[in-house]
């Protein structure tokens, strides 16, 4: 029975390429490489900064237009809900599922979430990722770790912050879940 169904596979392939009737095929590999997630990783910390200077040299409005551009490019608000948990956020607004309320936590001024004051507006100049581990799962790629921010006056702040990042068809990178929390410290 083995011999019939192999057989009939090679005959049935013998027969397509003597009729030209296959075709070339193109392949996409979903698949994201750690060298990927190291680069988005960074690339999303160099954006930070670049923002933060924005604001600094600039102003508000062009900060604000920044961080837009960055919001769109980096996270995947037009794929759905992003898993996003701001470090500096409390109830009622915690959780930042759609982007406008993202661009309020980094650049702040949206009288619909009045406790921010923009994340990204704090004169950072430099970040650094240290992950814990990465989790690589086909299209989606998971991390965890500390990141830690150096201000302008060279004062660090570090958290613990873990993303999930999904490769789009296009191939971009897109962070579908961001959560960020200030470690423990027991009294």
């Amino acid at each position: 029975m083995r011999w019939i169904a192999k057989a009939t596979a090679v005959t049935g392939t013998a027969l397509l390429m003597t009729f030209g009737v296959v075709n070339a095929v193109e392949i996409h590999n979903g698949a994201i490489s750690e060298t990927e997630v190291l680069q988005t990783q960074k690339a999303w910390g160099e954006a930070l900064v670049a923002i933060s200077r924005e604001y600094d040299e600039k102003g508000a409005k062009p900060a604000h237009d920044m961080a837009a551009k960055v919001i769109d490019a980096a996270y995947g608000y037009q794929l759905g809900p992003v898993l996003f948990k701001p470090t500096l956020t409390q109830e009622p607004q915690t959780f930042r599922t759609d982007r406008e309320g993202a661009l309020a936590y980094f650049v702040g001024q949206n009288p619909k979430y009045p406790g921010d004051t923009g994340f990204a507006l704090k004169g950072w100049r430099e970040v650094d990722v240290k992950n814990a581990a990465i989790l690589l799962d086909g299209e989606y790629a998971t991390t965890l770790g500390k990141v830690s921010f150096t201000d302008k006056d060279g004062k660090v702040t570090t958290v613990d912050k873990s993303w999930t990042f999904k490769k789009d068809d296009e191939g971009t990178i897109r962070i579908v879940q961001h959560h960020s929390s200030l470690p423990y410290a027991a009294n």
